[in-house]
């Protein structure tokens, strides 16, 4: 602050407490007998907030807490974290899974990850990675079903097989996108579950086909457990997976090594998790 601001604000301080703290001479100032009772109690005071807010920052730097969606977080996050963690011991890292949105100000997050059409007005938002989506279930699921016709499976067989959350809009569109015109008929049965990590496992467990975005089931897929009849991979039309936080903290230390980590391992390859599907589907 000026000294006139400083000048002013002891000022306003006199007229409320209707005396004078300090005694003005030759240049220099001392406190008056009632300055000099206050001083300590308020010195004090002053002190305990300078601690508390000292305090806050020491936990704000250490703790570093993310926002997801079930789905990033079982499919994708949580199998990556570790290596952050390990990266930077001197960090403790929560991540919330939780597919309703948090107040990123508010202080009960640092960032979030989610998806949809970057609408978050007035945060920053990178994106991570465009949302496709194609059908995938177990390999013991596409042999049984290309057993009972006798043929590799095509795109219109899906109207007559369990479909997992057969109500969900993206179906039509990739039956659509697949040439499969005409009236649909209602897909067959099929569980109805809320989230695409929950389809994705039951899936895995051969409870039929799920719609999902191969990215996000890698893992899997390397390791023989989904595999997709079809191997390309449709665009959920402007859909893609972003990091969001207010922009006034792009710079914090703890969020800026994050943001670095998180879109360096974005950019490693995902191939061989693909590959194996593709090469699994095409036997």
């Amino acid at each position: 602050m000026t000294q006139a601001a400083v000048s002013y604000q002891v000022k306003a301080l006199e007229e409320r407490l209707g005396a004078p703290l300090f005694v003005r001479e030759k240049g220099r100032v001392r406190l008056t007998p009632l300055g000099g009772r206050l001083l300590p109690s308020l010195s004090q005071a002053f002190d305990a907030i300078e601690a508390v807010f000292a305090s806050e920052r020491e936990d704000d730097e250490s703790l570093l807490t993310i926002t997801t969606t079930h789905t990033f977080a079982n499919t994708w996050l949580a199998w990556r974290l570790g290596s952050f963690q390990i990266a930077h011991p001197e960090l403790a890292v929560r991540m919330a899974a939780n597919d309703q949105l948090v107040d990123l100000r508010s202080g009960d997050a640092d960032m979030a990850i989610r998806a949809g059409r970057a609408t978050w007005e007035g945060m920053e938002q990178i994106e991570l990675f465009e949302v496709d989506f194609t059908p995938m279930c177990s390999p013991e699921c596409l042999a049984a079903t290309e057993r009972r016709l006798g043929r590799r499976m095509e795109p219109a067989d899906l109207l007559d097989v369990p479909l997992i959350s057969p109500q969900d809009s993206w179906w039509k569109q990739w039956f659509g996108d697949w040439g499969v015109t005409g009236e649909l008929p209602p897909p067959r049965g099929g569980l109805r579950l809320d989230t695409q990590a929950n389809e994705g496992n039951a899936a895995m467990a051969g409870q039929g086909f799920a719609l999902l975005t191969p990215l996000l089931w890698a893992n899997d897929s390397a390791q023989g457990r989904l595999v997709m009849p079809f191997p390309e991979n449709l665009s959920r039309r402007g859909w893609s997976y972003w990091m969001v936080f207010p922009p006034e903290r792009r710079m914090v230390p703890k969020i800026k090594r994050f943001r670095e980590w998180l879109l360096a391992e974005m950019a490693k390859p995902i191939c061989e998790g693909r590959g194996r599907a593709t090469a699994v589907a095409a036997e």
